[in-house]
């Protein structure tokens, strides 16, 4: 017995220590993606962050001017401005497409006619370059609505809602909803389809309304989906930038510019180690962003 039992036990430790194994091809597989990751992505990064404690103004001579970039940056109303605007159109667009999606995705997973062609039709947007789809509405917004809110006596409609320095928000967000919806409308449709039919019929057997089942099973049950897409959506309307330059470039005056216009904006007006400055300090606030998501969602996204 005790043979057998040291067999079985030096057996199995074999077993662990051949499934914990690597085999080198993996590695030699992983290998150009990782040449390239650096070459395009750290390299690239490592140098800026040296040059933004340089005077460089990305071309010529330079020379060491220590935290000055850094200082500089936290008394910059206009940097602060960015800062602002980014991370409250960010929080804004990821609620409204967020809840549209998953509405939108109940309704194309229930026993409705036509459903595959409408999944097709609510999906086209997500296939259209942004800055194709900020100048379409660009033109609509400078005209078609208000020509029309004229026609129906709407007055605060009457003028673009892009000439608005209070309101403008509000277009970008509309605009970038309507993009990012279709994106976000898949992943909330693969969750509601992978939720077992058995669930709802015993639910419709206990009395349960359909939005008692909405809230108490549907809900709970896709809420690692909703987690992807929170995270997913805020990193990238964090990053902002042709739907925003195609409808008001950042105007009227500053007051849409995002943190991704102000850092290019700066590259191309000479303030180039003052805007990686501005880039390595977004950088540090995304990674901290994103160790926060994690931290609090780690165990609640598996699905």
């Amino acid at each position: 017995m005790s043979a057998t039992t040291t067999i079985v036990t030096s057996g199995n430790s074999r077993a662990r220590r051949s499934t914990r194994r690597v085999e080198p091809i993996y590695y030699l597989f992983l290998l150009p993606s990782l040449v390239l990751f650096t070459l395009a992505i750290t390299v690239p990064g490592v140098i800026g962050i040296f040059f933004s404690f340089t005077d460089s103004i990305g071309i010529g001579a330079w020379s060491f001017n220590g935290l000055t970039n850094y200082i500089a940056l936290f008394s910059d109303p206009a940097i602060l401005q960015s800062y602002l605007f980014t991370f409250g159109f960010a929080v804004a667009t990821v609620i409204v497409v967020n809840v549209l999606a998953f509405l939108l995705a109940v309704g194309l997973t229930a026993r409705i006619r036509f459903k595959t062609g409408l999944r097709a039709i609510f999906v086209i947007p997500m296939v259209i370059s942004g800055i194709i789809i900020a100048y379409v509405f660009n033109f609509l917004f400078s005209n078609s609505v208000p020509t029309a809110a004229g026609a129906l006596g709407i007055p605060f409609l009457q003028t673009s809602l892009l000439a608005n320095p209070d309101l403008a928000w509000i277009a970008i967000v509309i605009v970038t909803a309507w993009q990012a919806i279709p994106g976000t409308l898949l992943i909330y449709i693969a969750g509601l389809l992978s939720i077992p039919g058995d669930v709802y019929e015993a639910a419709d057997l206990d009395g349960a309304s359909k939005s008692q089942q909405l809230v108490r099973i549907t809900l709970p049950l896709v809420a690692g989906y909703v987690v992807i897409n929170v995270i997913l959506g805020f990193k990238g309307f964090l990053n902002a930038y042709d739907i925003i330059v195609g409808l008001t470039n950042g105007g009227p005056g500053t007051a849409t510019r995002s943190i991704a216009m102000t850092i290019i904006a700066g590259f191309n007006g000479g303030d180039y180690a003052y805007q990686m400055a501005n880039a390595t300090i977004f950088f540090i606030v995304a990674v901290l962003i994103s160790v926060l998501q994690l931290s609090l969602t780690r165990g609640r996204n598996q699905f």
